[in-house]
């Protein structure tokens, strides 16, 4: 068996925000448009089975509706943060310090894929390092204007592959892995 793969699986608006400026959601659906929805969808239920880790970053651990953390309650959390926050329920684990390291660790260890959770703040470092192994992002048929971006500056150039591209309601869907 190879190593873990690191996910990132995450929903941007058209102009690249993550949250609205409040770290808010309610802008991520569709435009209810379904004449260009491909046969083939992605199926959120078959990538929860994929994985079995989630690492979080304080703001999403935090900006996160109970009921997603409860859906999650199968997975192991681990909520990348230098303050001291609550557990909202027992499969949570505090991670502190070089985040890349400790997750470099564990995907050495026996088990399914790692979810990156989260916005910048969390995905950057992995970006950077060029460990991240698949991006799977939602692209919403929204312009924010402004809010929490998905990608900081200064990353490396990374080459994608693209494996799948599906649409449901003006939701793209783009699934890439690293080219080699």
């Amino acid at each position: 068996m190879g190593k873990r793969k690191i996910i990132l699986n995450i929903a941007i608006s058209l102009d690249g925000y993550i949250a609205d400026t409040d770290g808010g959601f309610a802008w991520i659906h569709g435009d209810e448009d379904k004449s260009h929805d491909t046969e083939k969808q992605f199926s959120y239920s078959e990538f929860l089975e994929s994985i079995d880790v989630i690492i979080m970053g304080r703001n999403a651990y935090l900006d996160c509706p109970a009921e997603t953390l409860e859906s999650f309650q199968s997975k192991k959390i681990y909520v990348a943060t230098s303050h001291n926050i609550e557990n909202k329920t027992d499969n949570i684990k505090l991670i502190k310090g070089d985040v890349c390291t400790q997750i470099l660790e564990l995907r050495q260890k026996k088990g399914k894929a790692i979810w990156l959770f989260g916005g910048a703040g969390l995905t950057d470092p992995f970006i950077k390092a060029d460990i991240v192994d698949e991006y799977i992002i939602g692209i919403i048929p929204t312009i924010l204007g402004k809010g929490r971006p998905l990608f900081l500056e200064n990353n490396p150039t990374i080459k994608l592959h693209l494996e799948e591209l599906t649409v449901n309601e003006g939701i793209t869907i783009i699934r890439y892995t690293k080219k080699f």
